[in-house]
């Protein structure tokens, strides 16, 4: 990485500092900030630091495997790349550059239904491709993109559900970088002092044919992020339903993950649904603030459901050894969401690319520390 914006990043929170340096305010607090009163991000913080290990010793480790299969398909650590919507502000064709790191470091990158580029436009990128599914109001605009996805290769579909309504995330209305985007008093001063992001991402969009607009709607429908939502524009999930989740199912022949379970009874349901795997998530504590963490929740779920379908797990992953606690608790892999963008952020395709290197890295190392040769080998023998 020697030259590259990203050298001298030695963990992810070095990552996170440049990007927080380069990124305007609004941006920023957009992809780091919770909700409400914010309790929910030291809560998942918490959950990781609260489990410990008991290593092993004496058990040849000069040969550590951290490979592992996600979903029935193989993954170099047990870790995809989390949807993220705001990729496209945080760097020029962000969700691109996500995929194409996540295809050079051999693990699945998910698309996001929120996306600023097309399904079309970012699976070029090739590797393992997932996609996340937040549902409009008309439901075949939903229906025509989970086929589109299908047709082009994503080997599943991850439906988002613990976001029922719209969050309160009162910082937005504060920092002046609402929905939709406009110039004003509290945010022009900010953004000329981040000249790097206003010519390399927004200046760029302009050259290149305009401010991003939000993907995988029909032309009518599309907006950029300057105006707002045109009727029927608007993602609307308060309507879902098991009933919803079955003509999904019907729909789609891939994989099926549940996105946003903390319930063992839940999990129950997802089984019973069909899905063939669920990811134990609080949406970053972006969603219901005063949620148990995932860590606290993955327990109980593993216990309910362990042997039925896979268990993923996402929120707060910041270091390799966060994956090997989650693991040892039984979940199959993580998701990391905020790790990656901080990459982009940083450095773009080659940012990303650090951040999954470092993640690798840490994983591989803190296995060869527990006496851990294999990801087999990463059990609840091994937590204090």
């Amino acid at each position: 990485m020697t030259g590259s914006p990203t050298f001298g990043s030695f963990n992810i929170a070095d990552l996170r500092k440049r990007a927080k340096a380069r990124l305007p305010l609004g941006v920023w607090e957009y992809v780091e900030r919770g909700t409400e009163d914010e309790l929910g991000l030291p809560r998942n913080r918490a959950g990781f630091d609260a489990v410990t290990f008991r290593p092993h010793v004496a058990r040849n480790v000069e040969q550590v495997d951290g490979s592992t299969s996600l979903l029935g398909t193989p993954s170099a650590i047990p870790l995809a790349v989390a949807p993220t919507g705001a990729a496209g502000l945080l760097w020029y064709q962000g969700d691109l550059a996500l995929a194409k790191a996540a295809a050079r470091a051999g693990v699945p990158f998910t698309i996001c239904s929120a996306s600023t580029m097309d399904i079309d436009q970012i699976a070029v990128a090739g590797g393992r491709l997932w996609f996340q599914l937040y549902t409009w109001k008309d439901r075949s605009l939903s229906y025509a993109v989970v086929d589109r996805a299908q047709e082009l290769g994503c080997e599943a579909l991850l439906v988002t559900l613990d976001l029922p309504v719209p969050p309160n995330r009162e910082y937005l209305y504060r920092n002046g970088f609402g929905t939709p985007f406009r110039l004003n008093a509290r945010n022009t001063a900010d953004i000329l002092m981040h000249p790097r992001w206003l010519l390399g991402v927004m200046g760029r969009y302009a050259m290149s044919g305009g401010i991003p607009s939000q993907a995988n709607l029909p032309d009518r429908l599309r907006n950029r992020v300057t105006q707002s939502a045109h009727p029927g524009a608007l993602f609307k999930q308060d309507n879902i339903d098991w009933d919803e989740i079955a003509r999904l199912r019907d729909r789609w022949k891939g994989k099926l993950v549940l996105k946003g379970l903390l319930r063992p009874d839940d999990a129950e349901l997802a089984a019973k649904a069909g899905a063939d795997g669920i990811v134990v998530s609080n949406h970053g504590a972006r969603g219901l603030d005063s949620s148990i963490s995932s860590m606290e929740a993955l327990p109980a779920i593993v216990s309910a459901v362990g042997n039925k379908l896979e268990v993923l797990l996402d929120s707060g992953v910041r270091r390799g050894s966060d994956v090997v606690k989650a693991v040892a608790l039984g979940a199959r892999g993580v998701l990391a969401g905020r790790a990656a963008l901080y990459g982009l952020a940083a450095g773009g395709e080659d940012g990303v690319v650090r951040a999954l290197e470092l993640l690798k890295a840490e994983t591989v190392r803190t296995m060869g520390l527990l006496g851990a040769r294999d990801i087999s080998e990463v059990t609840k023998d091994l937590l204090g």
